[in-house]
C-alpha cells in the first residue's frame, strides 16, 4: 500500500493536485476500499455469512473482493472530491496508477497465506500447497498454479503502461487523457482477471457457465470501451 501512496503522491503535481490532500485521500481510500471489499464478499457468500454472522468481522481470515474494493474506493473518492472541491477524474487517474503497483506487490500475500491458488499443475513453477489449505476436491494434489504470480506480473505490466501514459501526457493531461488512463486500468485489469478466473478454484457464483468475477470483468470492459467510443464520436 505504501508503494501505491508514493506513486500517487509523486504524480499529483502533474495533475495540479495538492500533495497534502493525496495523503488524506489514501487513508480514506483504504477505509472505503476495505469496507467495499468486505461488503461485496458478504453479498457473494450471503448464505454462509447468514448462518455464520460472527464471521462478518473476521477479515483476518480472508474474504476481501477486489471488485468490491474498487467500487468502495470509487465511491469514497467521489465523496472526497466533492468535499474538497477537487477533480474526481484526476484523483481517479493517480489512484489507479498507484493501485496497479500496490496490487502487483500485495498479491504476494496470497503466496504467504497459501490462498487463491489455481488448478493442480505439473508446471515447473507450480507451488506446493500444504494439506490443510487444499480444497477437498484436490486433496491429493500437492502442486498448484500460482495465480497470485500471474496477477502480480500482469498488474506490474499495467503499472508500466499507466506510468508511460502519465509521463507521455505529463504536460497535456486534459479530461479525455485522464479518462483514458482510468479506462486503461479498468479494461486491462478486467481482461487479466477474466483470463485468470479460468484456472481459479475458489468458490464463487456461476452464471451462464462463467464465474461471477468474469461477469463483472465483462461489464467493466464493455462499459469502458463503449464510453470511449462515444467520446470519440462526440
Amino acid at each position: 500500500m505504501a508503494s501505491a501512496i508514493i506513486v500517487a503522491y509523486n504524480l499529483a503535481p502533474n495533475y495540479k493536485l495538492p500533495k497534502e490532500k493525496i495523503l488524506d485521500l489514501a487513508i480514506w481510500l483504504i477505509i472505503g476500499g476495505l469496507i467495499g471489499a468486505r461488503l461485496y464478499e458478504i453479498f457473494l457468500e450471503f448464505p454462509y455469512y447468514h448462518h455464520n454472522p460472527e464471521a462478518i468481522i473476521k477479515i483476518w481470515q480472508g474474504g476481501l473482493a477486489i471488485h468490491g474494493g474498487i467500487i468502495g474506493g470509487a465511491l469514497t473518492l467521489l465523496i472526497f472530491s466533492k468535499y474538497y472541491n477537487l477533480s474526481a477524474l484526476k484523483l481517479g487517474a493517480i489512484s489507479v496508477t498507484g493501485l496497479s503497483i500496490g496490487q502487483a506487490i500485495g498479491r504476494w500475500g496470497n503466496w504467504f497465506n497459501q490462498e487463491l491458488f489455481g488448478l493442480p499443475s505439473k508446471l515447473p513453477w507450480s507451488i506446493p500447497i500444504e494439506l490443510n489449505n487444499r480444497p477437498l476436491a484436490y486433496i491429493n494434489s500437492e502442486f498448484f498454479q500460482p495465480t497470485f504470480l500471474y496477477e502480480s506480473i500482469g498488474c506490474l505490466l499495467i503499472f508500466i503502461i499507466l506510468l508511460f501514459l502519465n509521463n507521455k501526457w505529463k504536460n497535456k493531461l486534459n479530461r479525455n487523457k485522464v479518462v483514458i488512463i482510468i479506462s486503461t486500468y479498468l479494461i486491462l485489469y478486467s481482461v487479466l482477471r477474466f483470463s485468470l478466473e479460468f484456472i481459479k478454484i475458489d468458490q464463487t457464483p456461476i452464471i451462464f457457465s462463467l464465474r461471477w468475477p468474469q461477469i463483472m470483468s465483462l461489464i467493466i470492459i464493455f462499459s469502458n470501451i463503449s464510453y470511449i467510443v462515444l467520446q470519440k464520436k462526440k
